[in-house]
């Protein structure tokens, strides 16, 4: 009689260990099947937010006006500036407007050195290819140039003397070897003084190819993108 009441007691506690094992296998599967459950959703929240950023962990920027109407001009000689012109146009849109005069400038570089030299003691003024239509369209011009003998090349100051700039926004920025934006802004100053003249880029030649992080924070600083 002792033998069967341990078997019975055993049976007991096995009917029992199944019971809570099936319980706890289902509560687990049920778990595993809620996409909405709070921890779920927390961590499809973090994957979200990492997806919005770019590649180097920057926040996609975005214009802060889309109501702006934002014109991209620039002279380049090298293809440095076109480049930069290029990573600001990526961000913001608009449209872009290469500044080229009628005759190119030398291939060899000392000899265009020279040449810039003599135009800038002379004030000479080359005469442009193309020209832009409807100007006064424009709410936010962008200005890029190559720093030559400290300012900026004989084209661009002849595009900053072709139209009236007043009341608009312009924005410089360069490339250079070292010199920076040089004495560049304070002379936009003075050829256009009734325009909101924001602080300028400057970009080495050699690291154009890696200044979309400069260009996106530059563009954050002055207010342009939030």
């Amino acid at each position: 009689m002792k033998d069967g009441r341990t078997w019975v007691v055993w049976y007991s506690l096995i009917a029992v260990a199944l019971a809570l094992g099936s319980t706890l296998t289902l509560n687990c599967r049920t778990t595993n099947r809620a996409p909405g459950a709070p921890a779920q959703m927390s961590s499809t929240a973090g994957e979200d937010k990492r997806s919005s950023m770019g590649k180097t962990g920057e926040a996609k920027v975005m214009p802060a006006s889309e109501d702006k109407k934002i014109l991209i001009a620039y002279f380049s000689r090298t293809g440095n500036t076109r480049e930069i012109a290029n990573q600001i146009h990526g961000y913001l849109g608009g449209d872009v407007f290469e500044i080229q005069p009628v005759k190119p400038y030398p291939d060899d570089y000392d000899a265009c050195v020279k040449q810039a030299r003599q135009e800038l003691d002379s004030g000479y003024r080359p005469e442009l290819k193309t020209k832009v239509q409807n100007i006064e369209s424009y709410d936010l011009v962008f200005i890029g140039y190559p720093n030559w003998w400290g300012t900026f090349p004989a084209p661009v100051r002849v595009f900053l003397t072709e139209y009236d700039f007043s009341g608009n926004k312009i924005v410089p920025f360069c490339t250079h070897k070292g010199s920076g934006l040089g004495r560049s802004a304070a002379d936009i100053a003075k050829l256009c003084p009734k325009s909101d003249l924001l602080d300028g880029l400057e970009v080495r030649g050699s690291s154009v190819g890696t200044a979309q992080g400069k260009v996106s924070d530059w563009l954050r600083t002055i207010n342009i993108t939030k």
